[in-house]
């Protein structure tokens, strides 16, 4: 096999093929084994005419198509080892060459990933930013374990802001019923913001078996179409108030919801947990700055194809995490009024900055010769399958080292760059 690469404009490179007329009969008569049994000759059982004899009836090329898909499929890979060339995309196949008595000579166009121009990535300015700890924040989370251990009571008199209405309603757009604008019983805090603007201020003074009529507005980026910037009249009926009954904030509530026997014990526990939290919040903070920030001083020419593949991961993603809440990604966009250009659209710009960033990183990786070290890798894999496994770690370890062994190095080569740029830079408090 000999092969000529032209370097094309654009990220894309062309190879040049040729494969000896001897490895071309071998695949011919591949082909010929594969395909023979199809073919019906008179005066011959089926499967069992000379390759001559097919090809005089069928014609010289009977067995060509095969027989290129067999050299592609052995040739190209290592055409592209052997030069060093890192494809994106799928190649452009055109026959230059192709005859019984020659060699076959092909060529591949194919898009690669482009070159890094590496900036000063070392030195650049970053800004670390403390996260206190304040009263408010601890009163936050308390208020917020008094709230999960609320319980409901019902409630004489009128719909209050925070309330919960358990409600019957039917929207009317022109005088007329639309569909999703009914429900019974529906329970509705007060005050929460879920339906369309003004809806809930209008229930508040509201009793028990009253009907109010609400009048409201649709917003004009509403998900269903129809409705859109319309006015709508809502029927609603009051069948029951709740309130909710919080708990006292004393010893006796923080040895209900914690380990721990008094209110002072339960707010130090949330301090530190709230402390340790800002931490990790300020390191990523950090971390992300200087990763932004080293990105911003690297040029590099994105392929088109990049891009749209990262765009097809994150549809690929989003759908993946929809059908865990019951959707899928068709419902997910017709839910939005959107079609799939329009999705693709409003993912482009992240998708084209994770490309670049994942570039650069790996870019930078190379310069500075950062790898993943086995024992690291298995490290790594070992923490993942204590998370999913506690009888048979080392199983679901080996399980994970057999399919993720790639992500996982990619990850641990990832955090060392971003080490390397956090330590290199100048940190300002």
């Amino acid at each position: 096999m000999n092969t000529k690469v032209e370097r094309l404009e654009n990220n894309k490179v062309k190879l040049e093929i040729t494969v000896s007329n001897e490895k071309f009969k071998e695949a011919v008569e591949r082909a010929y084994k594969k395909n023979a049994s199809k073919f019906n000759i008179p005066g011959f059982r089926k499967g069992k005419a000379p390759k001559a004899i097919i090809e005089k009836y069928y014609g010289e090329g009977v067995f060509f198509e095969d027989a290129v898909n067999y050299i592609l499929d052995e040739t190209y890979p290592v055409a592209i080892k052997e030069n060093n060339i890192e494809p994106v995309d799928r190649p452009t196949i055109d026959i230059v060459k192709l005859g019984n008595d020659e060699d076959l000579v092909y060529t591949a166009e194919v898009t690669v990933k482009p070159e890094v121009k590496l900036g000063d990535y070392k030195g650049i300015e970053v800004k670390k930013i403390a996260y206190d700890v304040t009263e408010e924040d601890i009163q936050a989370e308390l208020n917020a374990m008094r709230e999960r251990s609320a319980r409901l009571t019902t409630k004489d008199g009128e719909v209050a802001n925070g309330d919960i209405a358990v409600i019957d309603f039917e929207g009317f757009v022109d005088g007329v019923a639309f569909e999703g604008g009914k429900a019974e019983n529906y329970s509705l805090t007060i005050g929460s913001g879920t339906f369309i603007p003004g809806f809930e201020d209008q229930l508040i003074g509201a009793k028990v078996g009253e009907t109010v009529d609400v009048n409201v507005t649709f917003p004009e980026e509403y998900h269903a179409e129809n409705l859109k910037g319309k006015p709508a009249l809502f029927k609603v009926k009051i069948n029951e108030i709740k309130t909710k009954l919080l708990p006292e904030l004393d010893d006796e509530f923080a040895s209900e919801v914690s380990e721990f026997n008094t209110l002072d014990e339960l707010k130090q526990d949330i301090k530190a947990r709230l402390e340790k939290e800002n931490a990790e919040r300020a390191k990523k903070d950090l971390e992300e700055e200087a990763l932004t920030k080293a990105v911003e001083t690297c040029e590099v020419e994105i392929p088109e194809v990049m891009i749209e593949n990262e765009i097809d991961y994150m549809i690929k993603d989003l759908d993946y995490r929809l059908r865990y809440q019951g959707m899928d990604i068709n419902s997910y966009m017709n839910m939005l009024g959107i079609d799939t250009e329009t999705l693709r659209n409003d993912f482009k710009e992240v998708a084209a900055k994770r490309v670049k960033i994942n570039l650069v990183v790996e870019a930078i990786a190379k310069a500075e010769n950062i790898v993943a070290q086995d024992e690291e890798v298995e490290n790594r894999a070992e923490e993942i399958a204590k998370m999913y496994s506690k009888d048979d770690v080392e199983k679901m370890k080996q399980a994970i080292l057999m399919t993720e062994r790639y992500a996982i190095e990619e990850e641990i080569v990832n955090n060392k760059v971003v080490d390397l740029l956090v330590s290199n830079a100048k940190v300002t408090e």
